[in-house]
């Protein structure tokens, strides 16, 4: 067999003649691993890193010079995954956006629309037209559905500084009649910079929703006066932690969950209770047996002694 060299940057499909690939060879490329797809029709060697430059490049080869990246795709470029599970399969179309009375492009490969954008919502990143990090936050907690809304805001304000008085302020000056507008500002004081993960996300909102109080997020356990155990959510106080482990989970290594095996049987010999809340809690009986198991077990904990 003919060996290939990838290309040292993305690659779209329709240029698969000039790299030197058939269809049926890039198949079980990607099948065997050795190249990732990485939007609809755009491609890479899987030996490349996951990269800002890397990422703009992929969008640059199905986007015109004068459209805006907009949404989920620029939240993807800012370094914040905003698809679901299923999205990562089959990806959806690239999001653009042309200034409002433009014609939106027509592309099969891409999401176009119009906007209303101001000079200062808009920057270049690896020459590439991108909606800035707080454009972005405010349209998807308007679009997209309240728990991936807030998972999101809270991952954009952490990995870019933007504070919740900022947006707030922004949605009072420039969003009043926005669609979507009302579960924006709703969210905003939810807003947690703590919060690591997007389902650690849906878990602290689920507890907010259930009125129950708000536990504290990434405390460190010490052992001997020495930080060792780190866990997403939990009351101190009452020593229970609430845990999230989804399809993420089977990803980690062997030594990896050893170690949150051994971690949490530490942690319940120390008298801590330890509700693990896995991917599919979050409707219907899964999501109110382990809130109900909290609520429980607060109601047992409660006590004026010191621990």
């Amino acid at each position: 067999m003919t060996t290939i060299v990838l290309p040292d940057t993305p690659f779209r499909y329709d240029e698969l003649a000039t790299i030197g690939l058939t269809r049926k060879r890039l198949r079980a490329l990607v099948t065997a691993g050795d190249v990732r797809r990485l939007l609809t029709g755009v491609y890479v060697s899987a030996d490349l890193p996951d990269t800002i430059e890397l990422r703009t490049g992929a969008v640059a080869l199905v986007v015109e010079p004068q459209h805006v990246v907009c949404d989920r795709t620029a939240a993807w470029i800012h370094g914040v995954d905003a698809l679901t599970y299923g999205e990562h399969q089959y990806l959806p179309p690239v999001e653009i956006c042309t200034l409002r009375g433009r014609h939106p492009t027509e592309r099969g490969d891409v999401d176009g629309h119009s906007r209303d954008l101001q000079p200062d919502d808009i920057m270049v990143v690896e020459g590439l037209r991108v909606t800035t990090p707080l454009r972005t936050a405010l349209d998807l907690g308007c679009l997209l559905r309240r728990r991936e809304a807030y998972a999101l805001l809270n991952d954009m304000c952490r990995r870019h500084d933007l504070s919740p008085d900022r947006l707030a302020a922004e949605t009072t000056r420039r969003y009043r009649r926005r669609r979507g507008v009302i579960q924006l500002r709703s969210m905003i004081p939810l807003i947690d910079l703590r919060v690591e993960s997007p389902r650690e996300s849906w878990t602290l909102l689920e507890i907010r929703d259930a009125g129950l109080p708000v536990p504290e997020a990434q405390v460190w356990i010490q052992i001997d006066g020495v930080p060792t155990y780190r866990l997403d959510l939990c009351y101190p106080r009452y020593r229970i932690a609430i845990e999230y482990d989804g399809w993420e989970f089977h990803d980690r290594t062997p030594e990896q969950r050893e170690h949150d095996e051994r971690r949490r049987a530490w942690l319940r010999q120390q008298g801590w209770v330890v509700i693990v809340v896995k991917r599919g809690d979050f409707t219907g009986r899964a999501r109110e047996r382990w809130l109900a198991e909290l609520r429980e077990t607060l109601d047992s904990r409660y006590t004026n002694r010191r621990w």
